[in-house]
């Protein structure tokens, strides 16, 4: 899904990513994500002719209007009108949801909540959601997914929509200008040591760039996939914050700061205009690659740009998660049932995967891996690249990382003072001590 934002997920201003797919269609993907749990949905209403709207509230992009799952559902359901009230930007989006929760009103039927927000939810609001581990079968999630929205009760307060497994995308006609490889195989392997064997590939391609042109959009986001690689990020298994003495994290900041030095960067926030218009001026040569990154890419670049980027794996042999939902349910809904129902159809193995070939969105749902449109998707933008491939192998060997309730906030922090090293210069000394003031005051 989504977003305009920094917090660690994605996406941005909408717009899809088409995938090509071997075998099912989207209408057989979809009727059999229907089971029994679901059939009676809709049961109670309080409307005088029977007829109910749930609403959902998310932010960005969570395609489920891309992948005609609400029409779908209406037309299974057809006493049920589904709508989206959707924010772009999930910094904007959270804190209203948290205004919404403390004053009981407002609030969607269902809820979208990120990946960065979820332990913050679960340690302080837990209470204001329906648990949902009688209505989905948690296990059937990748394992670290379901036990991020779980309670110490045992309480499921969501279920996960998809999950960000890395890759790096990045420009062939860039690359071939710089007398670089273009073979997603070959760049594959010129990374394989890690992000310090992607500086030295973005050295090399400073020597011969285009005028006008960098290696990377944002130093910031390197550093997020450096840092989503790791088990500890920004608190330890007890609670305790530990970002200044995390070894991920230092190793995050150290290489943006070296690209940054190096001019490896064009010093984009990720989602804001500039970055847009570089991509759609196709000044940027590589982007690190989350799965729903693929979809901000195809959109804001446009169709001139179609088969002139491709998505090779990651740097380095350690996975990396970056990003991804959940989807909860207010107890002071007045459609509870209605919409804890709708909640487990649209996490389910048929539906993720027919979001995920919408907009390229990776399902948390293992079921969905078995599935011919997740196994064989490609991407035709992105010079068909077997993504369904790609994903699946990262996904495999994900690390289990420990939440803290501030991961959200901590992460902002850090992206924007990597930011003022790329934009203002400012020195890689004076950005941390500043991030780290600010992220005390909030985190205490």
């Amino acid at each position: 899904m989504r977003i305009t934002r920094t917090v660690g997920s994605r996406r941005g201003r909408g717009g899809a990513a088409a995938l090509t797919t071997a075998v099912l269609t989207a209408s057989a993907l979809l009727l059999t994500g229907c089971s029994s749990d679901t059939n009676d949905a809709g049961s109670g209403s309080d409307s005088a002719n029977g007829k109910i709207t749930l609403t959902v509230a998310d932010y960005g992009q969570f395609g489920y209007k891309e992948a005609g799952l609400f029409a779908q559902y209406h037309k299974l359901h057809p006493n049920i009108t589904v709508k989206e009230d959707v924010t772009a930007d999930e910094t904007v989006y959270y804190p209203k949801l948290l205004q919404e929760l403390n004053s009981g009103s407002g609030l969607g039927d269902v809820t979208g909540i990120e990946v960065g927000r979820i332990k913050e939810v679960v340690d302080t609001k837990a209470d204001s959601f329906v648990d949902l581990s009688k209505a989905i079968k948690p296990s059937d999630w990748v394992s670290w997914k379901e036990a991020q929205a779980t309670t110490s009760g045992g309480q499921v307060i969501g279920a996960g929509t998809d999950i960000g497994p890395m890759s790096l995308c990045y420009n062939r006609d860039l690359f071939a200008k710089a007398g670089l490889p273009t073979d997603r195989d070959k760049v594959a392997q010129l990374v394989s040591g890690g992000w310090q064997d992607y500086l030295k590939l973005g050295e090399q391609y400073q020597k011969k760039a285009p005028a006008g042109t960098f290696f990377m959009d944002s130093a910031s986001a390197m550093y997020n996939a450096v840092v989503s690689s790791s088990a500890e990020q920004y608190y330890d298994k007890d609670g305790k914050p530990v970002y200044k003495s995390s070894p991920s994290v230092k190793e995050g900041w150290n290489l943006a700061a070296e690209a940054a030095s190096k001019k490896l960067t064009q010093g984009l926030a990720q989602f804001n205009d500039p970055w847009v218009a570089a991509l759609r001026k196709g000044t940027v040569a590589t982007v690190v690659c989350p799965a729903w990154m693929a979809g901000q890419i195809s959109t804001n670049a446009g169709p001139s740009f179609k088969g002139k980027w491709d998505i090779a794996k990651a740097p380095g042999t350690a996975a990396a998660n970056w990003g991804g939902s959940f989807l909860s349910v207010p107890k002071s809904g007045k459609h509870v049932k209605e919409a804890t129902d709708l909640v487990a159809w649209l996490t389910a193995p048929a539906q993720q995967a027919a979001t995920f070939k919408a907009i390229g969105v990776f399902p948390s749902n293992q079921g969905a891996y078995t599935l011919p449109a997740v196994q064989n998707a490609t991407l035709p933008y992105f010079n068909n690249a077997p993504i369904g491939k790609i994903y699946a192998q990262e996904a495999a060997s994900i690390p289990a990382a420990v939440l803290g309730p501030k991961d959200g906030v901590i992460k902002d922090t850090i992206s924007n003072q990597i930011n003022n090293m790329e934009q203002r210069g400012t020195k890689p000394a004076d950005a941390w001590a500043a991030a780290t003031k600010t992220i005390d005051k909030v985190i205490g």
